[in-house]
């Protein structure tokens, strides 16, 4: 029976599922300075609005590393577009109709944000317990979707205030809301199968007495960090380093960096069966210190944009690559280690981000000495994967 099963309809649902947690994360921030136009929302209070929507996510990988594997796969997954599309269509409304906008705003951000936190702990599991060949170049292109919905996000919206006028915002929230909504019935009616048996699977506390669990949760802590730093940041950085318009600043910044982070997730996709995925991750923790101080300590502007441009190769497989390890290591982790290593890399992608601009407003706004010290990460990322490739060394030893 299991032959009969179409996977492919599931590996499509899940690259749509990674297209909507990035319109989740990405396309609310364009609306900012829109929200403080329409609502007369301060900046102050507007940038709580990132800072609420990856401490839901956090909050939601948490809890999933107990309840997901007891609701199921499937009702949590299809919860997950439900509450995405939920969150999308009240944005376009509550601030309306709330005595206060911010509240309105806030409570559809939280929605959302419910629906990208079960997509990262649900999606990676659930194509890793289909029965494909080649699982780390799989995971590897079904993780670029994350990048090419970033880069479609940033454009479409871009093209669509171009035309429209950002007056028209809400019309383009309700389109992106028609995402997760479609891809609810994909969900319903996939085949999904469990990534481990009942009572197979590792329990929480067996996996936080593993020491090779807590080297995979320092690899994905400095995977969010590498990558969430220089995504956040690619545009003021554009825009500091060459003194261009936000219009120039988001395409050379964020969106060049989302295009090469999703080629690099495809190519290894491609060709990963010819690799090997931890040498790989290797030489690019060693590019991503590489760009990471070429964008800090260069005089030059161009060069300091290449570098942050091309730090979306030196990360892009950090992410996928690390969850492919985990599972290849510790093949009974079970939903709760997918949780946990999701989990990491929200913190990672939390915490980094705010050291950086901290660190950068505490010297004058220097965002060049924020981003020097961000180098820390991909280098503690070295330190792991050295670790990793000497210990299993001498375990075949």
């Amino acid at each position: 029976m299991t032959n009969t099963k179409n996977y492919k309809k599931t590996l499509i649902a899940c690259y749509l599922g990674f297209i909507t947690q990035s319109i989740s994360a990405n396309f609310t921030p364009l609306l900012f300075l829109t929200f403080k136009g329409t609502y007369g929302i301060s900046l102050e209070m507007i940038a709580l609005v990132p800072m609420v929507f990856y401490l839901t996510q956090l909050l939601v990988d948490l809890v999933a590393t107990k309840f997901a594997d007891i609701i199921g796969y499937r009702t949590c997954v299809v919860a997950s577009q439900v509450v995405s599309a939920g969150g999308l269509i009240l944005m376009a409304f509550l601030p309306d109709i709330m005595p206060n906008p911010f509240v309105g705003i806030i409570i559809s951000v939280v929605l959302y944000a419910i629906g990208s936190g079960l997509i990262e702990v649900l999606l990676s599991p659930i194509v890793e317990a289909c029965p494909f060949e080649n699982k780390a170049g799989v995971m590897s292109l079904l993780h670029s979707f994350y990048c090419w919905g970033a880069v479609g996000v940033i454009l479409g919206s871009t093209a669509f205030f171009a035309i429209f006028g950002t007056s028209c915002w809400k019309i383009l929230t309700l389109i992106w809301a028609l995402v997760p909504l479609v891809n609810t019935f994909n969900f319903i009616n996939c085949p999904i199968e469990r990534l481990v048996d009942d009572g197979k699977g590792m329990s929480i506390g067996q996996l936080l007495r593993l020491p090779l669990f807590w080297l995979m949760i320092i690899l994905m802590v400095c995977a969010g960090a590498s990558e969430a730093t220089m995504s956040q940041w690619a545009s003021a950085f554009a825009e500091s380093a060459l003194g261009v318009s936000k219009f120039i600043g988001d395409l050379a910044g964020p969106c060049m960096f989302a295009v090469f982070m999703g080629l690099t997730r495809v190519l290894y996709g491609k060709f990963s069966q010819r690799l090997d995925l931890t040498k790989v991750m290797l030489g690019c923790g060693a590019l991503c210190v590489a760009c990471y101080l070429l964008a800090s300590l260069s005089s030059i502007s161009i060069l300091g944009l290449i570098g942050c441009a091309l730090c979306g190769m030196a990360v892009g497989i950090m992410w996928p690559g690390t969850i492919s390890i985990s599972s290849q290591k510790c093949p009974k982790g079970g939903t709760a280690m997918f949780a946990f290593l999701a989990l990491a890399g929200d913190l990672g992608a939390t915490v980094s981000p705010a050291m950086v601009g901290g660190i950068a407003d505490s010297v004058g706004g220097n965002l060049k000495v924020g981003l020097l010290f961000a180098t820390a990460f991909p280098t503690l990322m070295i330190i792991g994967l050295i670790i990793l490739i000497s210990k299993f060394r001498k375990r075949k030893n």
